[in-house]
């Protein structure tokens, strides 16, 4: 019997993937003679999704967006990040350790991400994750994207896993995800998130990957307390 389900955003939390993404973003800006993004401006940039990564670096390069050429600029960079998409993406410490734990305990758990479904498998299953994961769920998955709660929502439903459910991110747009979805979220401290943490009113706060078992029974307790 499924103890609840946990769905965790990928790209910041699971794993960190900004040297693929920005090595991908340096190709497309080489192919158009424009100077390289490299991996600190990357992981500034990283959120919502693909398109709004490319927006964001031509941007930095002085490049307007207009509809025909940004089109043609995300279609580019999909097909480079495509042939590299597991190249450097290397999951957090202790990652594994605690999937193992938690689905141990029971749990059932899924991703919820802003990158393209076929991506995001690609990753979990170069990695070895996979079979930690009922659901691996982009924007494309159920036509919506975080921050719509119904992203959040319809995977949690898709996994199987019952109540409660619990969101696990590392930024803005995961946070206000859980918040909509009426969600309780744990955010990891360590990701791409562009607003300080303390801000957004997460339930909590983790620095380390390790520390989620603890953040969970904290949070279950709480809540068993308040009814």
């Amino acid at each position: 019997m499924s103890k609840g389900t946990i769905v965790f955003d990928l790209d910041g939390t699971l794993v960190d993937s900004v040297p693929d993404l920005a090595g991908s973003l340096d190709t497309l800006m080489e192919e158009r003679g424009l100077a390289p993004i490299g991996v600190e401006t990357a992981r500034r940039l990283i959120g919502h999704g693909i398109p709004n990564l490319v927006r964001r670096a031509l941007a930095e390069r002085g490049v307007e967006w207009q509809d025909d050429t940004g089109a043609a600029a995300v279609k580019r960079f999909t097909e480079i990040y495509g042939a590299r998409v597991a190249q450097e993406t290397r999951p957090y410490a202790d990652v594994e350790t605690v999937l193992e734990q938690l689905a141990g305990e029971g749990w059932r758990m899924a991703v919820c991400t802003n990158k393209m479904e076929r991506f995001a498998r690609q990753i979990v299953d170069h990695l070895g994750l996979s079979r930690h994961f009922a659901v691996v769920a982009g924007p494309d998955t159920f036509g919506v994207g975080k921050p719509d709660p119904r992203h959040l929502t319809e995977t949690a439903a898709a996994a199987g896993g019952g109540h409660p459910v619990l969101f696990v991110g590392d930024s803005e747009v995961d946070i206000a995800t859980g918040k909509a979805a009426g969600v309780p979220v744990i955010a990891l401290t360590y990701g791409y998130t562009k607003t300080p943490l303390d801000d957004l009113g997460a339930d909590r706060l983790i620095d380390t990957f390790a520390e989620l078992p603890d953040a969970i029974a904290s949070l279950q307790a709480e809540q068993a307390a308040a009814t």
